[in-house]
């Protein structure tokens, strides 16, 4: 089963950011399994995609909690 380029980039996110897989799809596609099923094979439609690669880049993009304290 071919998996969807988008996971690497997810993997690398969810280790940089150490955010657990189901907070991540909940919080940029509202799917907690999104993760999950990414990893199985899942299709992705492009307008998915791109909501997933705009979550990513505006978390890593946002002011650090630790530094607002």
């Amino acid at each position: 089963m071919a998996h969807h380029p988008l996971i690497t980039e997810v993997e690398a996110f969810l280790k940089s950011t150490a955010m657990a897989d189901s907070a991540f799809g909940r919080q940029a596609v509202n799917d907690w399994k999104f993760v999950r099923d990414l990893r199985n094979g899942r299709r992705v439609w492009p307008e998915t995609e791109a909501k997933v690669r705009n979550f990513m880049v505006s978390y890593r993009g946002a002011p650090s909690r630790q530094a607002a304290a």
